[in-house]
């Protein structure tokens, strides 16, 4: 949970907490029961779609990964056939593979 989520949800319940302890003082101000149900229900929504926000990005973080090491064989591949290409043909030739460098 990132620290955010978890620091609001920590001062709402504190607060969730004392105006549940004080509802007949703030009752008078607008402040019911259903409000207060309400809120602490919002909390809990939040609580759950962060739960939910964070194995997402756990599962991202592990694509990335896998993403960036199916990179560097792409590159590797890449530079071995280019460099193979660049030893067995001219440079005036290398234009036709693909292989747009001048030196």
């Amino acid at each position: 949970m990132s620290k955010t989520i978890q620091s609001q949800i920590d001062k709402s319940n504190k607060l969730l907490e004392g105006l549940r302890k004080n509802a007949a003082e703030v009752s008078n101000h607008g402040v019911t029961a259903a409000s207060l149900d309400e809120m602490e229900a919002t909390l809990k929504e939040l609580a759950a779609i962060n739960d939910e926000c964070d194995a997402i990005r756990a599962d991202l973080s592990k694509k990335v990964k896998h993403m960036n090491q199916v990179l560097l064989a792409a590159k590797a591949a890449h530079a071995e056939a280019k460099k193979t290409l660049k030893g067995y043909y001219p440079q005036e030739r290398w234009a036709e593979f693909g292989i747009p460098d001048k030196r």
